[in-house]
């Protein structure tokens, strides 16, 4: 499958903007993992998905870096009120609903790889984890640009887009990496 039909893929599903790159040049800063411990969506610890379960800012950064390319992926919301937090919601579960339609599609083409999300994942809810089984869906499940702390804002730069889109409108981001 070539980049242009990667990318085609990803506007069929509705992506704002999509771009490829070369997994060495995302930039990545630990100090982002701190977000994650302040448990301010309530997920530190009772997923699968995020830290500390996921792994070390280290091994997450490993797991990237082990494979060559990354399909950014971006998804623009118009949202009036930043502190609207069921629209917020609903617009992460959306891009993420997206990406995974999208994984699905990269998958039977053969380009096997992994989703980095928006927001912890959300597949089973309660995660699995809170009731001592294993994850139901592993193939899908993802983390989020913070446990993997992924400097967003530099990622955009690279990928030539737009961090900040403007007043009223809220940008999300995510990726599928693979080989």
């Amino acid at each position: 499958m070539t980049e242009a039909e990667i990318l085609a893929l990803a506007y069929e599903e509705g992506f704002a903007a999509a771009a490829m790159v070369d997994t060495d040049k995302i930039v990545f800063d630990p100090s982002f993992r701190p977000y994650c411990e302040e448990n301010i969506c309530g997920m530190y610890g009772v997923n699968y998905a995020c830290p500390p379960a996921c792994g070390t800012p280290e091994e997450m950064k490993h797991r990237v870096t082990s494979r060559k390319k990354a399909l950014v992926l971006q998804t623009i919301w118009e949202i009036s009120d930043y502190t609207d937090k069921p629209a917020i919601k609903q617009a992460k579960g959306s891009h993420n609903a997206g990406q995974i339609r999208l994984a699905k599609k990269l998958r039977e083409a053969g380009l096997n790889g992994f989703l980095v999300g928006v927001s912890g994942c959300s597949l089973c809810s309660p995660c699995a984890m809170t009731q001592g089984e294993k994850c139901r869906f592993p193939e899908f499940q993802f983390s989020c640009m913070s446990a993997y702390c992924i400097f967003v804002k530099k990622l955009a730069d690279v990928c030539g887009m737009d961090y900040d889109c403007g007043p009223g409108l809220l940008p999300f981001f995510g990726m599928y990496v693979f080989d």
